[in-house]
């Protein structure tokens, strides 16, 4: 399994566009610009260059506004209930939905990574759910120590990474395990036994939650 559709959908503050490639992944980009065979795409999160051969087409954004909050009543609003803890695999789900990525790749990295456990600390430091070693929060501007921050920053890790490697799964989860610098030198999947184990492992869930 090569390639990994990602929906991106969601709204900007401006309207943008879309480039769709031939892999069927659709990437959510504010501009582009054809240099030569290559298009330099710029998105919310940075910026990166596809071979154009790669694109086959790009689609203009529609943008509608949201509608105006309703004014409160003058009456006296009762105090709100204190919003529930959500679990988990909540957590999960939302951290998927804000990286824009299908849940259940992130539920399996989730899973290989702490099996879903909050106050999981790895022998290499790595921490919670995630399983983020300290420098990559700091990266991500994220406190590992706390859940709802440390799946957002993993999810947002993962979908940077896939990026990076232009959809390849296997490359991004080799990379959230052993780092992208093992993965640029052996130019794929580096063969250690702990990556490659993890890797599979890894698919083999994300097929059997439904991932295509």
């Amino acid at each position: 399994m090569r390639f990994l559709l990602i929906c991106l959908c969601v709204l900007p503050v401006s309207a943008g566009e879309y480039a769709v490639l031939t892999n069927g992944f659709r990437l959510h980009a504010t501009r582009h610009e054809r240099k030569g065979d290559f298009v330099r795409i710029e998105t919310d999160s940075g910026s990166l260059e596809l071979p154009a051969s790669a694109i086959t087409a790009f689609e203009v954004e529609e943008y509608t506004p949201p509608p105006p909050a309703p004014a409160a009543p003058a009456a006296t609003i009762a105090a709100a209930p204190a919003p529930r803890v959500k679990s988990t695999q909540e957590m999960v789900e939302d951290a998927a939905r804000k990286a824009e990525l299908p849940a259940a790749i992130v539920h399996a990295v989730a899973k290989a990574e702490s099996g879903y456990r909050q106050d999981a600390v790895s022998p290499k430091g790595a921490i919670g759910v995630m399983q983020l070693m300290p420098d990559t929060a700091a990266m991500l501007e994220a406190d590992p120590n706390d859940p709802v921050q440390n799946t957002e920053a993993g999810a947002k890790y993962l979908r940077e990474l896939l990026i990076k490697y232009n959809g390849d799964v296997a490359k991004a989860l080799a990379a959230y395990n052993a780092g992208p610098a093992a993965v640029d030198r052996y130019q794929g999947v580096p063969p250690y036994r702990e990556t490659v184990s993890y890797v599979n492992r890894v698919i083999g869930d994300y097929k059997r939650l439904g991932g295509e």
